[in-house]
């Protein structure tokens, strides 16, 4: 059975890797992509999720890159190449993004506390939710001179992370994969 035949919903957004998901995949499988940011209202809390990397604006190589990757004109001429060539080049950038934040300090990967400030003000939200560091953590902000939480989501290798939320709680929950 697939997905999109089931009563469940699934939502994703584009991450680092998997920028050129586009329309296809999703009547494919029944996810509706979310645009990033985007806003929401989750039991009550007016909420913003991320991915997170618009944050990290330290990292202006990254930036560059994330910039011409989401370019359509880009993204076009790359799908427009042959399967084996496509795969060529997305080994040689992942090589290269490992090898460049080997040598990057955390603190450029990170992210920009002005620009969590900013994205929120912007937003008129207390409450951020997103990966991209896989730097698991409920921080406690003030913005704008109100209590607020950036909730960062870590990564899914030895253990997977997600976000418990109800109408009293939200909380930054863990478990390992087998």
């Amino acid at each position: 059975m697939f997905l999109k035949n089931s009563s469940i919903s699934v939502f994703a957004m584009h991450g680092n890797r998997d920028f050129l998901i586009g329309e296809k995949f999703c009547e494919d499988t029944g996810v509706t992509l979310l645009e990033d940011p985007c806003k929401l209202e989750l039991f009550g809390k007016d909420t913003l999720l991320m991915h997170g990397d618009l944050l990290c604006t330290k990292d202006v190589a990254y930036q560059e890159f994330r910039n011409t990757s989401r370019n359509p004109q880009w993204k076009k001429e790359f799908l427009d190449k042959p399967i084996e060539e496509r795969g060529k080049i997305t080994q040689e950038l992942r090589s290269k993004s490992k090898k460049a934040t080997s040598q990057k300090e955390d603190e450029i990967m990170d992210v920009s506390p002005e620009a969590v400030e900013e994205i929120m003000t912007a937003h008129d939200v207390k409450l951020l939710i997103h990966g991209h560091t896989h730097r698991p953590k409920v921080h406690s902000l003030i913005i704008n001179e109100t209590p607020a939480q950036r909730i960062v989501l870590g990564d899914w290798d030895k253990s997977a992370w997600y976000i418990w939320m109800d109408d009293e709680s939200c909380e930054l929950k863990e478990f390992p994969i087998a």
